[in-house]
């Protein structure tokens, strides 16, 4: 009943969307076969229909095809549909970038100017004032794969908690239910990301406090399929700067903590292999 009362105030647009995101079915629409933008899954599927609606709207008139957005039910899936190719526009975390070029031929584009970090938070009335307190209880993450949750169990191991063993997770799936968990009193803390932080509902961001933080990572980033002209991808980072400086964009860029478009290159991506092997072996382990 939950997720229908979180569909049922949408537009029927924006439901069809939601459903695409869910099930990751591409729609027949003839010879114009529309551009399948792929968002990996750190929001909601609401959340990432209100996100990112407006930023594919303006693709589509500069790009003159149609942009699907579509996502996954979970992490595992939505990187193994990058592999696959299914995505013509990519928009993911780092380490999943690092992947995705390798596995796939993904060519990184832009990233999010602004860096993002890894949260560790709490209810708001906690009595836990430092990591060490949460020696013996649960922490809930978004998902294991989430780059935000490996730099968070490397910032806790610096703390001497090792993860199974001094503290255990429980995934939930999304940041903001990582968040509801606490709020619930499901779990004692949960790991979540800095731009999911920004974007939590705000009669729900104050029921939590930050108890600690990762150092900067590098933010999201958009990639190109290499089924896509150089033309197509050097149209789509015009339209994507042309974006971040329009009212709609800057509105887009400030809400989520972005801080505009910066460029990627190949040795930033380099130094998320670490992640990007973990990831895959954690992923390898479930097959």
């Amino acid at each position: 009943m939950r997720s229908f009362a979180l569909w049922s105030g949408l537009p029927c647009r924006q439901l069809a969307l939601v459903l695409l995101l869910i099930v990751g079915v591409r729609p027949v629409l003839g010879a114009d076969t529309p551009l399948s933008f792929g968002v990996f899954p750190h929001l909601t599927a609401r959340q990432i229909i209100e996100a990112y609606r407006p930023l594919a709207d303006v693709l589509e008139q500069h790009l003159h095809r149609r942009v699907v957005i579509y996502s996954a039910r979970d992490f595992a899936t939505f990187v193994e549909r990058t592999r696959q190719g299914e995505y013509d526009i990519l928009l993911t975390a780092p380490h999943l970038a690092w992947l995705a070029r390798q596995d796939a031929g993904y060519r990184p584009l832009l990233k999010y100017a602004q860096p993002v970090r890894g949260l560790l938070v709490v209810g708001s009335d906690s009595p836990f004032a430092v990591p060490d307190a949460l020696r013996g209880r649960t922490i809930a993450t978004p998902d294991s794969l989430a780059v935000v949750v490996m730099a968070l169990q490397a910032e806790l191991a610096a703390h001497g908690l090792r993860h199974n063993v001094d503290y255990q997770t429980m995934d939930s799936g999304t940041h903001l239910n990582a968040v509801m968990q606490v709020i619930k009193g499901s779990a004692d803390a949960a790991m979540l990301g800095l731009h999911a932080y920004n974007l939590l509902p705000p009669e729900v961001r104050p029921q939590v406090r930050v108890l600690a933080k990762t150092p900067p990572l590098s933010s999201l980033m958009y990639l190109t399929h290499p089924r896509l002209r150089d033309a197509d991808a050097q149209t789509l980072r015009k339209a994507l700067r042309e974006f971040a400086a329009s009212p709609a964009g800057r509105a887009f860029m400030q809400h989520g903590g972005y801080g505009g478009f910066a460029d990627v290159d190949g040795r930033e991506l380099r130094a998320f292999r670490p992640y990007a092997v973990q990831a895959q072996e954690m992923l390898d382990a479930t097959q």
